[in-house]
């Protein structure tokens, strides 16, 4: 179906595609941090006046007071700091990898400006004079957009986009742009366009420039709010039309799952920050050749493949899109089909790049998106990707801290096990296939003894293709086997165990 008029048109107009001429779109990063708090702010402006009343001053007397006042000051600024760890805030980290969102749209970053305050400006996030001075740095460096580390209200975009000599995106848009991008399947663009339209739809009033190019000549515009309730009811009639083609997509899925379910095999899925290597460790341990890239999002659609464990148990391998900090809401619901194999799946591999200094920040980011999918009791776990990237006192305490993979089983809601490893060469990787065997809880691993008679070459064959065998016996016509297997495999072999007496 042939995307609407409205909907394509208006989402060029505010993306961030390479432009006609082939060059990379110029743009300038606003970060924004809103984690202080006015009182916090007042005591440190209040310092800073008497520090330089302090410093004009040639009396020493006049300089008596700063002690405590500068006291103050570090209590403030200890208490503004501490607020900003509880809450999980780091302005710089954000806009560092906003840094790097932007470069997997193909932009370049010409400059970065930086605003904090305690609460943000309703009218336009950062403040008129932030507004002033970010629009004479858009025009001294020639950029083409100004990029918001935030999202924006209708009401802000309008604002900004009449103050500023340029186009401007929030972060959602910049996602939501190169997720068009990469959105290879039929499912994966109808999922992409769904998330853009039920993003822009609220938004219509705050186009501004953007919509100002959709007329269709003189005659064709109706009065007032005319054109805008029919683009409103466009967009809409478009979204529904989505919704039902995703659900045919979603019942697909769900037959093949009950397919798949007929034959116990189960599903284990690679979750993860976006960039944390999952398409290169899902590529290094099914032998596929899915895309990976160091840039992000590369992966919007599930992949699938069949993998054997040690215990000669064979398990469906899922790629799963990667998550961001403050992923967009819309995306979460859009991307529902997909990420239903998350649900689906009986045990999650968390996949971390280990050589990032914000870790534990991805880590929540990730849990907090798995407790949206309500998928945060699963069984999980922990791989520590990427220790190649380490220096070698590093790796070698890594890799002597999470042992040579878990002896026990991880039960639901208890703490997931770790694994350090490497995608790229391969270390570790038989560490986490032990830990994948001892994270499954059906069809679980049995013992057992089996004669079977040597004519019976279909019962051989499947246990040597679907159990570890320890040991063989000959006796005349029949083979005594000490095997481990499926309890499913095990079950069908019954009327050749061996009872124990």
């Amino acid at each position: 179906m042939e995307r609407s008029r409205l909907a394509s048109t208006a989402y060029r107009n505010g993306s961030t595609a390479t432009q006609g001429s082939g060059r990379a779109e110029r743009a300038v990063l606003v970060g924004v941090d809103l984690g202080v708090r006015s009182r916090d702010t007042r005591a440190s402006v209040k310092a800073a006046r008497a520090q330089s009343l302090c410093l004009d001053s040639a009396t020493a007397d006049e300089c008596a007071p700063q002690p405590k006042t500068t006291r103050q000051s570090t209590r403030s600024q200890h208490s503004v700091d501490a607020a900003r760890e509880a809450q999980g805030l780091d302005a710089e980290a954000s806009l560092a990898e906003f840094r790097e969102v932007l470069l997997s749209a193909g932009g370049q970053v010409v400059a970065e400006v930086m605003q904090r305050r305690p609460r943000p400006d309703p009218a336009t996030l950062v403040g008129s004079g932030k507004v002033e001075e970010i629009a004479a740095v858009a025009a001294s460096t020639n950029a083409d957009l100004v990029l918001f580390d935030h999202d924006l209200s209708a009401t802000q975009l309008r604002n900004l986009e009449a103050a500023l000599p340029c186009r401007v995106l929030d972060r959602t848009q910049l996602i939501l742009d190169i997720f068009a991008r990469h959105a290879r399947t039929r499912e994966g663009q109808l999922q992409v366009e769904l998330a853009q339209l039920e993003y822009m739809l609220p938004r219509l009033t705050g186009r501004g420039k953007a919509m100002s190019q959709l007329g269709g000549g003189i005659g064709t515009r109706g009065p007032g709010e005319t054109q805008l309730e029919t683009d409103r009811r466009r967009i809409q009639k478009r979204i529904d039309q989505l919704k039902r083609d995703l659900e045919a997509v979603r019942r697909v899925r769900r037959q093949q799952r009950q397919r798949r379910e007929a034959v116990p095999v189960p599903t284990v899925a690679l979750v993860g920050y976006t960039n944390a290597g999952k398409s290169t460790l899902f590529n290094t341990v099914t032998g596929a050749q899915v895309f990976e890239s160091a840039r992000m999002f590369a992966t919007l659609d599930p992949k699938l493949r069949a993998i054997e464990l040690p215990s000669r148990r064979r398990v469906l391998l899922s790629d799963t899109v990667g998550f961001i900090r403050n992923l967009p809401h819309t995306l979460i619901t859009s991307f529902r089909a997909t990420l239903e194999e998350v649900g689906q799946a009986e045990v999650l591999i968390h996949v971390r790049d280990a050589a990032s200094s914000y870790g534990d920040e991805q880590k929540a980011q990730v849990e907090k998106v798995l407790g949206e999918l309500e998928s945060l009791s699963k069984p999980r776990i922990e791989v520590l990707n990427k220790i190649d990237l380490l220096p070698e006192e590093e790796r070698a305490a890594l890799i002597s801290r999470t042992g040579a993979g878990p002896k026990g089983k991880s039960a639901p809601g208890a703490g997931a096990a770790v694994v350090a490893l490497s995608a790229l060469t391969g270390e570790g990787v038989d560490d986490l296939f032990a830990a994948i065997d001892a994270a499954l809880h059906s069809d679980p691993i049995v013992e057992a003894e089996l004669r079977v008679p040597q004519h019976e070459g279909a019962i051989l064959a499947a246990i040597e293709a679907g159990m570890v065998i320890h040991s063989r016996e000959y006796e005349g016509n029949v083979v005594r086997l000490s095997v481990s297997g499926p309890a499913s495999l095990v079950g069908r072999m019954r009327r050749f165990r061996v009872r124990k007496e």
